[in-house]
């Protein structure tokens, strides 16, 4: 989610300097740019149902590092309303899957049903650091330092430890 952080508070100045209205740039966010959001957000619950929790970390980790370099297309291309909506599209789509996940594994760790609403208010808080205090230029690099905790807590067994939550149905 870090890499998304730097990203996500660069966009829009970045659009704008490229030469995008900023009416342009909030109708397609707000139009296609939601769709995608929605769309995405269903796609990572898809992801983190059908694989184990590190399986999908790893596929949401990847994709918002890859969603990231769609902006250095966009930067080739320059001023296109087409290539805007694909950016947007590529960006909110794969930011939501990346979300909807690392919500997932944040609601995993919280299991001591004593503490679990502190639990995770601080664990949302802290994953709001990277946006609120570290936002600069560096989006697809910042990502490695949590492909490298992945592999370390994938290691140490981490995710085995955390048990998949059972489907609870409930009679009308």
């Amino acid at each position: 989610k870090l890499c998304d952080a730097f990203a996500g508070a660069m966009t829009a100045p970045f659009v704008i300097d490229l030469g995008f209205s900023r009416n342009d740039y909030a109708a397609i966010v707000k139009g296609v740019g939601l769709a995608a959001t929605l769309i995405g957000g269903f796609a990572g619950g898809a992801i983190a149902r059908v694989y184990p929790l590190a399986a999908s970390l790893w596929i949401g980790a990847f994709l918002q590092m890859a969603s990231n370099l769609i902006f250095t297309w966009q930067a080739f291309v320059g001023v296109n309303l087409w290539a805007l909506t694909v950016t947007i599209i590529v960006e909110n789509f794969t930011g939501a899957i990346g979300t909807v996940i690392f919500v997932a594994y944040l609601s995993a760790l919280c299991n001591n049903p004593l503490h679990t609403a502190t639990q995770y208010a601080l664990l949302t808080a802290l994953a709001a650091v990277g946006r609120t205090y570290l936002s600069a230029g560096v989006s697809a690099l910042t990502a490695l330092p949590s492909l490298v905790l992945l592999v370390w807590l994938q290691q140490r067994g981490h995710f085995a430890r955390l048990v998949k939550p059972t489907r609870i149905v409930m009679d009308d």
